[in-house]
């Protein structure tokens, strides 16, 4: 049983618009085709691949972290994505990693999941 890929994320959520609007407005994600499943929710793509899944119709009291630490996605830009967690006084971290120089960026969406933007090594912040 090999594994390929990494397919998908899901994120829950008490508010599907918001979490799309911040998902698609600051890292450029785009919603896309979805299933007509029972329950309220969004599909999010990046490259034509709908690599995070938004899972409404939860109470604020069920989101909560589990076991997963955060969810990391391949970036580019990253001094424009500075600034615009600043501009969107979104707490956050960047830090280089030792040895291959790549670039960390974390915050948190409005759900509290916690995101993980990965930079070459050559941009500057």
């Amino acid at each position: 049983m090999p594994i390929a890929a990494m397919n998908h994320f899901t994120v829950l959520t008490d508010d599907v618009p918001r979490t799309v609007r911040f998902y698609c407005d600051l890292l450029g994600l785009t919603e896309g085709a979805r299933p007509p499943l029972n329950f309220p929710g969004a599909w999010l793509y990046a490259g034509g691949q709908p690599v995070l899944h938004v899972v409404g119709g939860r109470s604020r009291g069920e989101l909560r972290p589990g076991v997963i630490d955060h969810m990391a996605f391949s970036a580019t830009g990253l001094a424009d994505t500075i600034k615009t967690l600043i501009a969107h006084d979104l707490e956050h971290t960047c830090r280089q990693q030792p040895a291959s120089g790549i670039w960390q960026v974390f915050f948190l969406d409005p759900n509290g999941a916690r995101v993980e933007l990965d930079f070459a090594a050559a941009e500057t912040p």
